[in-house]
């Protein structure tokens, strides 16, 4: 577990594991921009990743925040396997510092990982940029325009979460919890309806480890602390997101 938003510490509270699963990743955070110290964070992360995969584990990663995907793809390819990725969410992560009206850098890891602004992150972790036709967005309801404009022009495959069209090879699997329907999982940050189910969505994903492809998976959980009735629906969630 990377108990953080970004560079924020999150409460212990946040995220409703087994302590047996859990592996808390703290250090001192360097001097400089939000860009530094999340490197600093996600290097041991990179390197945790990738010592699990060169042992023939399947590591599992839950954070607060897309943007630790990079360091779990990163860590993939240090292992020596060169992975596709698969990434769940309502949104499809795919701003960039220009694009992005709000300046909200957790709406950027997609596209940082298909080769954008690799100075800011990716390149500091070593990352190399992935082929546009080997990611596949799942549901991704909720675009901006210059989101969908990207989107429109790129290979990205895009899918719903019944239908998923699965590149081959080794996979990274990410999945963002927002990408279930707000009525199903409260206290999100992001909320967006229209999606799929709970059900719908732990399925989808059991089919794609079923492949026995998976190389890695991270699990971004950027929801609000908890409320009392929110504790069980989470615990369940990621209970079974990290089944086998």
């Amino acid at each position: 577990m990377v108990p953080y938003h970004q560079d924020e510490r999150l409460p212990g509270t946040t995220f409703p594991l087994p302590e047996a699963e859990v592996v808390t990743v703290a250090r001192e955070f360097p001097d400089g921009d939000v860009w530094t110290r999340i490197a600093a964070l996600y290097e041991p992360v990179a390197a945790e990743v990738a010592a699990q995969v060169a042992n023939g584990t399947v590591p599992s990663v839950v954070s607060g925040d897309c943007l630790v995907s990079e360091a779990v793809l990163a860590g993939v390819q240090r292992a020596g396997v060169d992975a596709s990725i698969v990434w769940f969410d309502a949104h499809g992560d795919v701003q960039t510092p220009e694009t992005s009206t709000s300046g909200y850098i957790g709406g950027m890891p997609l596209r940082q990982i298909l080769g954008d602004h690799p100075e800011l992150l990716s390149s500091r972790l070593g990352l190399r940029p992935l082929p546009e036709d080997r990611a596949v967005l799942v549901d991704a309801r909720d675009l901006d325009p210059a989101e969908a404009d990207f989107l429109a022009s790129s290979r990205v495959r895009r899918c719903p979460v019944d239908d998923i069209d699965l590149p081959d090879g080794p996979l990274v699997l990410h999945i963002d919890v927002d990408v279930v329907d707000k009525a199903d999982l409260p206290g999100l940050k992001f909320p967006v309806g229209g999606g799929p189910s709970f059900d719908a969505v732990v399925a989808a994903v059991q089919r794609v480890k079923a492949t026995g492809r998976v190389a890695a998976v991270d699990i971004a959980c950027p929801w609000h602390p908890p409320q009392a009735a929110d504790t069980p629906v989470r615990t369940r969630l990621l209970a079974a997101l990290l089944a086998s």
